[in-house]
């Protein structure tokens, strides 16, 4: 009975827009204070336990990366270099917004700020163009979406931390499912922009790409350094989160000289208060978890699935539909540490690896960045556009189906996703 308290108090706050990591907060709290044999002081002790992690420090240090890259205009220099190789295409700004959201993956792992640095400059543009806004808003959070997939990417370190599973093979495993992505909403542009007849510039010649690519090549090379330090064991994620930013401010400052020692008081601000954000509904997700586990719902839930699902493929398409409508109110992180515990049994039972888990769990919640009423991607872009949400969803709908198909292709042909782990590393499947 009492649990069904809590969901319908859970529901109940949600509906009447209490912010997500108050709603776990505080069902957490009623719920423990409802269990006589669970003292009070465990939802503190379990908030703080659920942020005192090593691993958890990638995430504001991600976060500062992404913050660095965009106070220090790199951005702009990506974008640049992104409209000489595809300019030239019809619907070419498009094409670029897309291209340049995969290149701004491979530093942040956060799509909220791909969609600020990104949406602040290209949204504008493309309106004046001659992009419906519709197009501009739509195009910026879906491509955004890559910024979880391609690596680095914080929802697949925060899995990793919950399931133990290698954080190279996520890393790797997210390459080719974020390039799918990608190409494919660019296949759907190319073809809306000869529809819509949206421009294209001219093609850039050989000189002044190779220009524009040296001058964007140390920004390039910060994925490289940090993938190829974790897949090597040269560092951890945590590390590599570390010489991201380090090396981030490195090159704004003295390379690029775009950043001054004035900006970064309002960089740490602004990434302390969105790293906050993400770490406070984590260290509730935590102490909602403990109900949780009080409750077995992990047992339960496995015992659900042995008695009534008798097939893998089933079990990967509930698992599915499962995040993609938790998604819509709840942010990835704190989704992941409520609910994965409680799956990964199951899919152990099913044989699954907890890599094709993890890559299938993170794309889907992905989604949700662009369905609200979450859908802090979707908000953002439609904010910077002047477009209602309303407008802003029908227009975004065609990229999540795109999304969708990969996800699929991801869920049922694994291989497509585990060819380049194993083709680089294959000791980390052992």
């Amino acid at each position: 009975m009492i649990g069904i308290l809590l969901v319908v108090l859970f529901l109940v706050l949600m509906l009447i827009g209490v912010p997500i990591a108050f709603v776990i907060g505080i069902v957490s709290f009623i719920g423990v204070l409802s269990i006589e044999t669970l003292p009070e002081v465990t939802v503190p002790i379990k908030m703080l336990n659920g942020i005192d992690s090593f691993v958890l420090l990638a995430v504001p240090l991600f976060i500062l990366a992404a913050n660095l890259m965009n106070h220090g205009k790199i951005s702009q220099k990506l974008i640049d270099l992104a409209l000489s190789v595809v300019g030239h295409i019809r619907g070419g700004l498009a094409h670029s917004n897309i291209l340049v959201s995969m290149m701004f993956a491979g530093v942040s792992g956060a799509a909220q700020a791909d969609t600020a640095g990104v949406g602040k400059i290209l949204i504008p543009n493309m309106k004046k163009q001659g992009y419906d806004t519709e197009t501009a808003v739509a195009v910026t959070a879906a491509s955004s979406t890559v910024g979880v997939v391609i690596p680095p990417s914080i929802p697949m370190i925060i899995f990793a931390g919950l399931t133990n599973a290698s954080i190279g093979a996520l890393f790797l495993g997210g390459i080719v499912p974020g390039i799918l992505i990608g190409v494919s909403m660019m296949i759907f542009v190319y073809f809306m922009a000869l529809k819509k007849g949206y421009p294209r510039s001219e093609r850039s010649s050989l000189r002044s790409f190779s220009k524009l690519f040296l001058q964007s090549f140390p920004a390039l090379l910060t994925p490289v350094i940090i993938i190829g330090g974790i897949i090597t064991g040269f560092f951890t994620a945590t590390e590599a989160a570390a010489v991201a930013s380090l090396y981030t401010f490195v090159i704004s400052m003295f390379y690029y000289k775009t950043l001054k020692l004035a900006d970064l008081p309002g960089i740490l601000k602004d990434t302390l208060a969105l790293s906050s954000l993400s770490l406070f509904a984590l260290a509730a997700a935590s102490a909602l978890g403990e109900l949780m586990s009080y409750y077995q719902l992990s047992v339960i839930a496995q015992q659900f699935f042995v008695d009534n699902v008798g097939a893998k493929w089933v079990f990967i398409l509930i698992i599915i539909a499962f995040f993609l409508f938790i998604g819509t109110f709840m942010d990835a992180i704190p989704a992941m540490i409520l609910f994965v515990p409680i799956i990964l049994p199951t899919a152990t039972l099913f044989e699954m690896d907890p890599v094709h888990l993890g890559l299938i769990v993170v794309i889907t919640l992905a989604i949700g960045l662009i369905t609200p009423p979450y859908g802090l991607c979707l908000l953002l872009a439609a904010k910077i556009g002047d477009l209602s949400i309303e407008r802003s969803m029908l227009a975004v709908l065609p990229y999540i189906a795109i999304i969708l198909v990969v996800l699929l292709f991801v869920a049922f042909f694994p291989e497509i996703a585990f060819y380049l782990p194993k083709l680089i590393n294959p000791d980390l499947f052992l």
